[in-house]
């Protein structure tokens, strides 16, 4: 999984927003960054303070009309502490739009390896970490994303 204990390697993780709350038209809107904040489970914040300037993260819309990876941001700004109860906090910017958006759906379709994936195990946590090779199969199944040198298993690293 995506681990701290990986060192400097980048890390995968899942961001949830409800696209009534934050959509990904609201973070292009903002110039493509905003801070993540609002985490209030104790295991999401933990997964926000392990991220790494860099790391990539999928943008997902969750709600009952809209379950699925729309973009893919990047960590800008490392965890930080926010409010008057130290709310865990990181900064993104976006990298791109997915080619085409994954549906849950899609996702659980019995892909290998997939019934492993945080996102349906602990499907109530805001963020999850993703592992490297459930990210290149996502990217797949999306056709990759906008600015990931057409090859979304090595993210924006052009």
């Amino acid at each position: 999984m995506a681990d701290a204990a990986a060192g400097d390697k980048k890390q995968f993780w899942l961001l949830k927003t409800e696209p009534a709350e934050w959509s990904w038209a609201d973070q292009a809107a903002n110039g493509g960054r905003t801070k993540w904040d609002g985490v209030k489970n104790k295991q999401a914040q933990k997964y926000l303070k392990s991220m790494k300037l860099g790391d990539l993260c999928f943008f997902y819309h969750s709600g009952a009309k809209a379950r699925r990876i729309v973009g893919v941001v990047s960590v800008a700004r490392e965890w930080y502490s926010e409010g008057d109860g130290g709310d865990a906090v990181v900064d993104v910017e976006a990298v791109g739009e997915m080619r085409e958006a994954v549906d849950l759906k899609e996702m659980k379709k019995g892909i290998e390896g997939m019934k492993d994936f945080a996102l349906f195990r602990q499907p109530r946590l805001s963020v999850v970490p993703v592992a490297k090779e459930i990210w290149e199969k996502i990217c797949e199944l999306g056709g990759g994303f906008e600015g990931d040198g057409t090859d979304c298993r090595h993210g924006s690293e052009e």
